[in-house]
């Protein structure tokens, strides 16, 4: 009998134990633009890392309409597991077709002020001893841009080391070269402030009315002169198998900040998970989201983090 009251007094404190684990969600209005999750550890944590979406309409799960990874919230459960609080958002896009109020004047310096509203939110609660902002593909460039005189550290996941118009004009021509006079004159002419009607069908994906103003305010931003006027702790990383950011892009942020750490991660692709197989397999991993993060990914940015 004795024993069996031990083996019960053991599980019911394990099964105690990992309930009072569990991070404490708490969802947070930051602004009429901006809603999202503070996950925060069990126990008082000093430090805050805010994680920041990359392009299109990306949720703060890091979901979009057709494709579903859970990817950041993934990184915000390990991070806070790790007794490091984070808050991830909507990025404003997804709250507005949520609404159906999608505004056509959007820019890309909305995004940059979403995230610096984000950090000033939390610097002024004055919760937490140091914020570090993590950004994963545009949002390394949107993060860049809000860490300068704010964050105490910053760390880049698969972000580009190109300007917008130099990446799209790279790809046409490794994808689609038939198209790359035309993209340069397109470019050519936003540069000079001039919007046009005059571009290929193929190209309008890229180039529609719509969106040039967004893509003549974004392109503006290099991230490599960015990144070089950070003066705090930097932390980049790729994956050898990301089909949309190369390692290469990865180096060159890191040539612009020297003393940053450089993180290369074998067989991760641009949505943090690991690819043992070829392409096939790294574009249906983008749909399936009950794959865990790239180990590498997590201990590295915890490690950064906690340093």
């Amino acid at each position: 009998m004795k024993l069996h009251i031990l083996i019960l007094l053991a599980i019911t404190s394990f099964f105690a134990n990992a309930q009072d684990a569990t991070p404490i969600s708490q969802d947070i209005a930051i602004n009429q633009h901006i809603n999202g999750t503070l996950l925060k550890p069990n126990t008082p944590a000093s430090t805050l890392a805010i994680i920041i979406g990359g392009s299109g309409p990306t949720d703060k799960d890091g979901n979009q309409n057709f494709q579903k990874t859970n990817n950041i919230k993934k990184l915000a459960t390990h991070l806070a597991n790790q007794n490091i609080a984070t808050f991830r958002y909507d990025k404003r896009i997804v709250k507005q077709i949520r609404n159906k109020t999608v505004a056509n004047n959007i820019m890309f310096d909305d995004f940059v002020a979403d995230a610096s509203a984000v950090m000033t939110y939390f610097k002024n609660k004055n919760n937490y001893k140091h914020i570090y902002i993590i950004g994963h593909d545009q949002g390394s460039l949107i993060g860049m841009l809000a860490a300068k005189d704010a964050a105490d550290g910053f760390i880049s996941i698969a972000g580009t080391a190109l300007s917008i118009d130099q990446l799209i004009t790279e790809q046409v021509e490794k994808t689609a070269p038939q198209f790359t006079a035309d993209t340069k004159r397109i470019f050519k002419l936003l540069k000079a402030g001039k919007t046009t009607t005059d571009y290929p069908v193929a190209l309008s994906s890229i180039f529609n009315i719509e969106t040039q103003r967004f893509i003549m305010n974004w392109m503006q931003y290099n991230p490599i002169d960015i990144l070089s006027t950070l003066e705090i702790p930097i932390l980049i990383t790729n994956g050898t198998k990301d089909l949309q950011v190369s390692e290469a892009e990865a180096k060159l942020l890191h040539y612009a900040a020297p003393t940053s750490e450089l993180k290369i991660i074998p067989n991760m692709n641009h949505v943090l998970v690991t690819i043992s197989g070829g392409d096939l397999e790294n574009s249906k991993s983008y749909n399936e989201s009950q794959r865990p993060l790239s180990p590498e990914l997590l201990n590295c940015i915890t490690t950064f983090i906690n340093h």
